[in-house]
């Protein structure tokens, strides 16, 4: 296997020549001018704490021109959710097409190989099968900025012939972070903070930018042969990291805050919130600037996707390459004065998916039910005809909704959130955890099975969560309804999650 860090682009030119690592069986390559057609290769795109607050997804404000059009032949989910809204357990989980209880990833300490040693991860599906198989950057769980340039305790080498860890000046000034949440000083740890940084350089000095172009030239050399591609861009995730010329887009001057009504935040459970102040208390203008910072960062991410798609087309694999773009999870920007993630609310557990097939996915498609991110891998593997794909996988094969938007797909989508009185001690007193189940029109939480609280949202009546009608009589059957199903489904996780250590 090959594992690079990559420093500056002066070194772009001196890569080494690809080598496969010894568990992965190649297949011969084509005349090294002459794209390969015969096998249909993946360019797996995955964000940091991104939520759906994009151009492509119709928000007024974000730019995302780039996002725009891959959009133009793809089908974007507007309903999808992830399984875990925190970086760890969610990308454990639609890694391995396995749910959180069965990768036993709940935090970000826990490596799914310690529950499920021989777990078959979905890159490394498609390196069993022959194809070239590398990453760059963030694509299992890495802390951020802390393991910005280097493997992080989380990489799963199995998975991969080649790794990438770029660094930019983003890591190498991360002292000139501008941290705005009064109980964090600077000199402390900023991941979880509400911190951003404005570099006046070129998009290529930045993480992010040299990812990218390490990306377009594993494109270009590996066009002959099938290839599984996956480009994990850092951002937006904390500090909001952004060159000069993406947050002069965004005066911060013309943010807005969400409405957090009288009684919003009280009508929640404890268990519920990561914090019971709104906003922590920081000043309205500071929450403009890191807002703005966010945005910032989510139009320079989108445009080092335009690169890729460029790369795709100069390359002569456009027609040929399945392109997936997702999110790990939401991201609260002040809802229900939240910030961040870990989180059951609507803007932490939904997550953008937009998957663009060549010859399946004409023209812009919206698909309006829910899916979960665990139906990636075992639809991927379908689209590209896998063989011994694991059989036992969680998520659906949902490529039927490729084809056909007007199908009602499971009607379901599944999210959970572990609490601890060492994380949250505040608001939790013992290990709480909450299930969540989300079809078209509710949402139900229950934080241990409701001893510690529940929620019920109706989204046509209250599309912004502010009116919590858990225990209404008026929503008693439907609560009820909800109820059956979220907790059957989480016994029978449980119930594989032990079949699998027998």
């Amino acid at each position: 296997m090959i594992n690079k860090l990559f420093l500056g682009m002066a070194s772009l030119l001196a890569i080494a020549p690809t080598a496969a690592d010894a568990q992965g069986k190649r297949q011969p390559k084509q005349k090294p001018d002459e794209p390969q057609k015969e096998r249909t290769n993946v360019l797996f795109i995955v964000c940091d704490d991104l939520n759906c607050d994009l151009g492509a997804w119709d928000d007024p404000v974000v730019k995302t021109p780039n996002l725009d059009r891959l959009r133009q032949n793809a089908v974007r989910f507007n309903n999808a959710y992830c399984q875990f809204p925190l970086s760890g357990p969610t990308r454990a989980s639609f890694l391995t097409g396995y749910s959180p209880e069965r990768t036993g990833v709940m935090d970000l300490q826990a490596n799914f190989r310690t529950r499920l040693p021989n777990a078959v991860t979905l890159p490394q599906l498609f390196k069993n099968n022959g194809y070239f198989v590398a990453r760059v950057g963030k694509v299992y769980h890495a802390n951020v900025p802390g393991d910005i340039g280097q493997d992080s305790k989380h990489e799963d080498n199995p998975s991969w012939m080649e790794k990438w860890n770029p660094i930019g000046k983003d890591k190498t000034m991360e002292d000139k972070t501008v941290i705005v949440t009064p109980q964090l000083v600077r000199g402390k740890r900023i991941g979880g903070s509400i911190c951003y940084q404005m570099i006046d350089c070129a998009d290529d000095e930045l993480t992010d930018g040299i990812g990218a172009n390490i990306m377009c030239k594993l494109i270009r050399d590996h066009r002959s042969e099938p290839f599984f591609l996956a480009m994990g861009f850092y951002r937006p995730h904390c500090p909001y990291v952004a060159t000069k010329k993406y947050f002069d887009m965004y005066p911060w001057q013309e943010m807005t805050l969400p409405e957090v009504p009288a009684g919003d935040i009280e009508n929640k459970p404890l268990a519920a919130l990561t914090t019971t102040k709104a906003n922590y208390g920081i000043a309205a203008d500071e929450l403009k600037k890191a807002k703005a910072a966010y945005y910032a960062g989510i139009s320079y991410f989108d445009a080092q996707i335009g690169k890729l798609l460029d790369q795709l087309e100069e390359s002569g694999v456009a027609d040929n390459t399945i392109i997936v773009f997702v999110g790990d999870n939401g991201y609260n920007l002040g809802q229900h004065g939240q910030w961040q993630k870990q989180l059951l609310f609507e803007h932490s557990a939904r997550i953008p998916l937009m998957i663009s097939v060549p010859g399946m996915t004409k023209g812009k498609l919206s698909y309006d039910h829910p899916v979960e991110q665990l139906d990636i891998y075992p639809t991927l593997a379908n689209l590209c005809g896998m063989k011994n794909t694991p059989q036992d996988l969680d998520g659906h094969d949902i490529t039927p909704l490729l084809k056909d938007q007007t199908l009602p797909g499971e009607g379901a989508a599944f999210t959970q959130q572990y609490r601890t009185p060492k994380s949250m001690k505040s608001l939790v007193s013992e290990p709480t955890m909450g299930y969540s189940i989300r079809t078209d029109r509710y949402r139900l939480v229950e934080w241990n099975e409701g001893v510690a609280g529940g929620e019920l949202y109706d989204y046509q009546t209250d599309p912004n969560e502010y009116v919590n009608l858990y225990g209404n009589k008026k929503y008693k059957k439907i609560q009820a309804q909800l109820s059956e199903r979220l907790r059957k489904y989480y016994a029978d996780m449980k119930e594989k999650a032990k079949n699998d250590v027998k």
